[in-house]
Order: C-alpha cells, then sequence, then structure tokens
C-alpha cells in the first residue's frame, strides 16, 4: 500500500565505542570475555542518549552525547617558546574559546557488578524508566538504575541439589506498558509471567504459556528443540513472541491453554536432528523481533537467510543477506532492500550452517529492520 512507499528511512554511522575488556575471575579461575551479550535502550535524556550493556557478568550504563570541542582563538601574543619577541604590544587582547566541531562521546556513568553467578542472558529495562531486570542461567534480579551496588532477586529457580536441576532460564522481558509484570522463558519450553505485586520472590508465576508435546512424537531431541532462545512482547502488551529452533510461536497473554498461532521455521530440518545435535547447531540461539504494529514478526536461519512471517503464519518472505544489490521487485515484503528472496526451502544438503541470521531489530513504529549477518550490518526498509 501507499504507506509501505513512504520515503526510505536513512542512517548514518553515529559513533562506536569498547564497551567491556576482557576480564578473570580470580577467586574460580575463570576467563571473562568482553563479548557483549545484549543491549538496552534506556529513556532519553536531553539530546543525550542512554543504553545499557552486559557481557557474561557485568553490566554497564552508557551515556552516548556529543560534545562540542573548543579551541583557543584571537590571542595576540607572539607565538614563540617562551611568548615573547621584539615586538611590543599595545594592549592585550583576552583570548576567546571557540567551537570549532562536535565530536561524540561515549562515557560510563554506572557498573552493576558481583550479582550474577551464572552468565547473563538478557537485560530489560522497565516501562517506568528507572528499573530494569538481569537474568542469567538460575536467577533474574531487578535493579534501580541509579543505585549500582544493590539489587533484588525476583526469581531464583536453583535447587538445594544441582543434581536436581532441569531447566535453566533462556531469556527475560519487562512487560511494555505494566510496570510490575514481567517474563521469562526456559529451555523446556515455558514461558511463565509473574507479577512482582504478588509477592517480593516472584518463583510462583500468574500464568505459564506451555505448548505440550504428544508423548507419542516424544524423541530424545525433543527437549532441546523445545528450549526457547528468545522471547518478545509485542509493543501493545498484547502477545508475547516466543523462539525455539524448530518455531515461532504466538501467545495471546488472555489464554494459556495454546498458542495463537505455531510459525514452523526448520521444519525441514527435522530429519536432521542427530547431525545438527553432533556439530551442536541445534543449539543456536536465534531471536525474534516483532514488527512496531505487531502484525509480523522477523527471526533468522541458515544460509544468511531471514524470515518474515505475519503473526498467523499465512504469508512468508524470505530474504537472503547479501552485499548484492537487487531488483525493487526481487522481494515482497521488504520492496526495496538490500537483499534477494530465498523461493523455497533450501535443500539440507546444501545448507551452510556456519552461516546464520541471529540478531536484528525492527523499529518501533516503521517496516524498517536492522538484520546483522556477513560481519555486516543491514538495513531493510518496506
Amino acid at each position: 500500500g501507499s504507506s509501505r512507499r513512504r520515503a526510505a528511512c536513512e542512517y548514518k554511522f553515529h559513533t562506536e565505542f569498547q564497551s567491556h575488556e576482557p576480564e578473570f575471575d580470580y577467586l574460580k579461575s575463570l576467563e571473562i570475555e568482553e563479548k557483549i551479550n545484549q543491549i538496552a535502550w534506556c529513556r532519553r535524556v536531553g539530546d543525550a542518549l542512554f543504553l545499557l550493556s552486559t557481557n557474561d557478568k557485568t553490566i554497564k550504563l552508557w551515556k552516548v552525547f556529543e560534545k562540542k570541542l573548543k579551541v583557543v582563538s584571537s590571542m595576540n601574543l607572539p607565538r614563540g617558546r617562551f611568548g615573547g619577541g621584539p615586538a611590543t604590544i599595545k594592549s592585550l587582547k583576552v583570548p576567546v574559546l571557540t567551537c570549532r566541531e562536535t565530536a561524540v562521546c561515549a562515557t560510563p556513568r554506572r557498573t552493576y557488578a558481583n550479582a550474577h553467578a551464572y552468565h547473563v542472558n538478557s537485560i530489560s529495562v522497565n516501562s517506568d524508566g528507572e528499573t530494569y531486570l538481569s537474568a542469567d542461567d538460575l536467577r533474574v534480579n531487578l535493579w534501580h538504575l541509579d543505585n549500582s551496588s544493590l539489587s533484588f532477586n525476583i526469581v531464583d529457580i536453583k535447587p538445594e541439589n544441582m543434581e536436581e536441576l532441569t531447566e535453566v532460564i533462556t531469556a527475560a522481558s519487562f512487560h511494555p506498558n505494566h510496570c510490575n509484570i514481567f517474563m521469562y522463558s526456559s529451555s523446556r519450553g515455558s514461558i511463565r509471567l509473574a507479577d512482582m505485586r504478588d509477592s517480593a520472590l516472584c518463583d510462583s508465576y500468574a500464568k505459564i504459556f506451555e505448548d505440550a508435546e504428544d508423548p507419542k512424537t516424544k524423541t530424545f531431541f525433543s527437549e532441546i528443540i523445545a528450549s526457547i532462545s528468545d522471547v518478545k512482547f509485542t509493543h501493545d502488551g498484547q502477545y508475547i513472541i516466543a523462539r525455539d529452533y524448530l518455531t515461532v510461536k504466538v501467545w495471546d497473554l488472555r489464554s494459556e491453554a495454546a498458542p495463537v498461532s505455531v510459525i514452523p521455521i526448520h521444519e525441514h530440518l527435522r530429519p536432521k536432528l542427530c547431525d545438527l545435535y553432533e556439530n551442536d547447531c541445534i543449539f543456536d540461539k536465534f531471536e525474534c523481533a516483532p514488527s512496531g504494529d505487531g502484525k509480523y514478526v522477523l527471526t533468522g536461519s541458515y544460509n544468511n537467510v531471514f524470515n518474515i512471517y505475519d503473526t498467523e503464519g499465512k504469508s512468508e518472505t524470505s530474504i537472503e543477506v547479501s552485499k548484492v544489490r537487487p531488483r525493487p521487485a526481487s522481494t515482497k515484503f521488504f520492496g526495496k532492500s538490500r537483499g534477494r528472496k530465498a523461493t523455497s526451502a533450501p535443500d539440507v544438503k546444501d545448507i551452510d550452517f556456519s552461516k546464520k541470521v541471529l540478531h536484528f531489530s525492527w523499529h518501533p513504529t516503521q517496516y524498517c529492520a536492522a538484520v546483522a549477518g556477513l560481519n555486516n550490518l543491514y538495513i531493510y526498509n518496506a
């Protein structure tokens, strides 16, 4: 429609900075990588941007802002080693500071450390703009952005005996509108919705969304492929989008009975699960991203391909991330995108499992998405 033919979003490079450095935990004799696990935007204050970034153990709050660089000008003293010279100066001219150019700076405002014994997999800023949660394999903590020395444990699934451990937390997120509600997903395929008004420790969930598998079809790989790699609320907060290895499931918050739709992503890989287990690809963590209007969901696959589905699973567009600019009509959804449409599911023998599209982000109000692939960031417009 005409709304999709609006002017494309234009992006230009803004800045880059080193968020984390490699560290070493001397107590546990473990090296902590500098690799960033997740980034979460905070509320904008004036012209400055604020964001949270985390590696496996440490979360940091960054302020990104433009700073005017001032230089001294209009000096009338002779230039020299000692500022002196044969010429006499009848009057002293006061130097003037002038702004020549601006530079983008990033400064760490706070560091939230020593709160997670296990690897941090999620951070999510609350709709109140003041608090955020961080989740690792077994716990979810609640923080106030202004206090880096104190956090509250709001979920703890660690058993007294670790041999009794049956699941781990894979992702967590605050509700976009209700600051007391959050959800967390598990490696057993369940999503728990919790209300912080019920109790300080939210181990007793308010709702659970779980698509029970038919025992007749259960295999050795069932538990692995049921593990949820990413979970997101739609922007209106009415639906949950969950990604596991083979499918995307759409849940209505008002109904725990069954998902609204189950969208097959990797059904053609089901016969090859044994091989995928051997090469560890079955553990790949694909993200999912709902569109701003909640009508579509974007998720990734192999062969540098990502897919866009309507939330009812009735339409599909597959686009190959490519540096080759295609003809404008080559894709149905992102008509002017820099990609090629993949016409059908590829033969499993032709799939390059090293080329995977795992990370992306959808613009909150427009049909515009950022996709990471081939060590580049691609912007796709509709």
